[in-house]
């Protein structure tokens, strides 16, 4: 019996360590992880990385995406509309809650750039990340491989933007299937309830700031 006990205590405990600190921090204040409302949804976490676009890894103990409870089950309606229409496709999510002690650290990176506009200011209340109400998403396929849209997840351009994609296809700079597959994208979103942002194709918000304000408690 002695030794069961020792087998059985060796393989759980490290199940248990593999939510981080501010995983549970979200959990506990009753954020959603979304793929355990949904496990199909992908999950691809740019700041868990330094391939974004201020060059640094700004997760460093976040790696699934947590939403609001109403967002996230917006987020498994989108999914699930996407599957209807193209079954062999997911939504695949490169950001979502954002703890505002990270936004700190996002928009020192960026305050004394160019790219301070493409970031929200700590100051005058964050973004809607910072309430678990916005989502940074793309299409994958079967495999997780992102889908053609024009350009990378975060790009900071005009080609990022989503009021003159036809301009942007005559001139070839992106494609046709690219912005069709924009078009496909915020389909399933606003039939979920999510609105777009016109300077950038993957990001969604589910709630105004007023709203939010409003409503919604900020993360911290």
């Amino acid at each position: 019996m002695f030794k069961v006990l020792i087998f059985f205590s060796f393989f759980v405990l490290p199940s248990t360590a593999q939510t981080s600190k501010t995983e549970t921090a979200l959990s506990q204040a009753g954020y959603v992880n979304v793929r355990e409302l949904d496990p199909t949804l992908q999950v691809s976490l740019m700041y868990a990385r330094a391939d974004n676009f201020v060059g640094s890894v700004l997760y460093t103990d976040l790696r699934q995406a947590y939403l609001h409870a109403d967002a996230a089950a917006a987020l498994v309606k989108a999914q699930q509309r996407l599957k209807q229409l193209r079954p062999e496709l997911s939504l695949k999510i490169y950001d979502a809650a954002r703890p505002m002690h990270i936004q700190q650290k996002m928009w020192d990176k960026v305050k004394h750039t160019s790219m301070n506009i493409y970031v929200s200011n700590p100051a005058h209340g964050g973004g809607l990340h910072n309430y678990g109400l916005a989502v940074d998403i793309t299409l994958c396929d079967a495999k997780g491989d992102s889908l053609p849209m024009g350009t990378k997840i975060d790009h900071l351009g005009m080609a990022a933007h989503i009021d003159n994609e036809a301009q942007l296809v005559t001139k070839g700079i992106i494609s046709r299937k690219a912005q069709q597959n924009r078009q496909l994208l915020r389909q399933v979103m606003r039939y979920a309830g999510f609105k777009p942002l016109r300077t950038e194709w993957w990001h969604f918000n589910f709630k105004s700031r007023a709203e939010a304000k409003r409503l919604y408690k900020v993360i911290k």
